[in-house]
């Protein structure tokens, strides 16, 4: 959720490498890695491909663990995939998109 900054509260935290590798082994199939040494919880993923979209719920993922995303009936070239996660750290909500 969007919240505006008190200019009393300390920053917000530094950026952190963003924790997922994705490796176009497969045509249409990405995998998704998590390349972390965190595990990764309530992970989602939101794919953008017009008609097409769909909404997959991963849960937790271990560092190393790796899901296959379907993007069969997406465009080539034209779908926006958004995962989103929670870091064990700080139980703050991550998202990052790409496209593929």
């Amino acid at each position: 959720m969007l919240r505006a900054l008190d200019s009393d509260e300390p920053p917000p935290p530094h950026a952190y490498r963003v924790p997922w590798r994705v490796d176009e082994v497969y045509d249409r199939h990405p995998l998704v890695t998590n390349a972390s040494r965190l595990p990764l919880d309530v992970v989602r993923v939101f794919v953008d491909a017009g008609a097409a979209s769909l909404t997959e719920h991963w849960g937790l993922m271990p560092p190393g663990d790796t899901a296959e995303l379907c993007l069969c009936d997406a465009e080539p070239g034209c779908a926006v995939v958004t995962i989103a996660w929670l870091r064990p750290d700080d139980g703050e909500e991550y998202l990052w998109r790409f496209g593929m």
